[in-house]
């Protein structure tokens, strides 16, 4: 796949521009902005009424998960921006002549909204996923910690593989039926993010974030690694150790594959170093 660096023409801030600058790392196309510049956008979204932006993490895992899932592909490609969460990413960037240098991961965005709607107040927000008892954590702690941000509500759709059309008309008029503006989705991957693809227009919000096992990092039921290991590039590695049977293959299969592919694509010459 031709790899490529795509650069927004800016007349005042990167928030004004209608898409954020990219690159495309093994097709898909993954910011360029960092978390400062990434919230200021969503905020513009906010702030303009926009009509179900979506934001989704582009990590390893999920890459190599979406070549063999045309939906989730498609859902990739399709949304409003897609940060580069995890240090695979960055490797890749370096490998393929790019310019990423640092994560954004779902927990930067997560607590970089919040904070910016909590200075601002008068927005509200609703949580899709998980339990019903982690949904009222998190509204209560949403409450102790950015209290300027009102929870118009939360729904823990039917724990299974697919949803079938009757749990989404549900999912989707609880969603409305509260009027947020910002809509945090936690489930698993590529799960929420087909979930997103396929019910966006019928969702009556400003902005999708697919956040994954971030509900679980706020309210402390899933620790997230030492910032020592974050800023090793090794954040996997403690998760790893705690939750083996869940995150084996993600970190021992499909990052190799990742990075395989990777090279390859830097060894056929199918780009030009840099990204243009």
């Amino acid at each position: 796949m031709r790899f490529e660096i795509q650069s927004v023409a800016q007349t005042s801030s990167p928030a004004d521009s209608a898409q954020p600058p990219i690159e495309k790392i093994l097709g898909y196309p993954v910011t360029l902005e960092p978390i400062e510049a990434c919230v200021a956008r969503i905020l513009a979204w906010i702030e303009r009424g926009e009509k179900a932006r979506v934001f989704v993490c582009a990590n390893p895992h999920s890459l190599v998960m979406a070549d063999a899932d045309p939906l989730f592909r498609k859902s990739l490609l399709s949304a409003d921006l897609a940060t580069p969460d995890g240090v695979g990413m960055v490797l890749a960037s370096k490998i393929l002549g790019g310019r990423i240098r640092a994560r954004v991961t779902g927990s930067d965005v997560f607590a970089g909204l919040n904070r910016a709607l909590d200075r601002k107040g008068s927005c509200r927000v609703f949580f899709l996923g998980s339990s019903a008892a982690n949904l009222e954590a998190i509204t209560k702690k949403m409450a102790e910690v950015y209290p300027g941000v009102g929870v118009a509500g939360s729904y823990s759709p039917p724990f299974k593989a697919e949803f079938s059309p009757e749990d989404s008309r549900r999912m989707v008029e609880a969603v409305n039926a509260c009027r947020p503006q910002v809509l945090w989705v936690g489930m698993t991957a590529p799960k929420q993010e087909k979930w997103i693809h396929l019910n966006r227009e019928r969702l009556d919000v400003n902005f999708i974030g697919a956040v994954g096992a971030v509900f679980d990092f706020f309210i402390g039921r899933v620790k997230r690694s030492h910032p020592f290991f974050q800023s090793m590039g090794l954040e996997w590695l403690p998760r790893l150790l705690q939750e083996p049977k869940r995150l084996w293959r993600r970190n021992l299969v499909s990052t190799p594959l990742f990075l395989m592919r990777v090279l390859q694509t830097r060894a056929s010459g199918r780009q030009k170093p840099g990204g243009y």
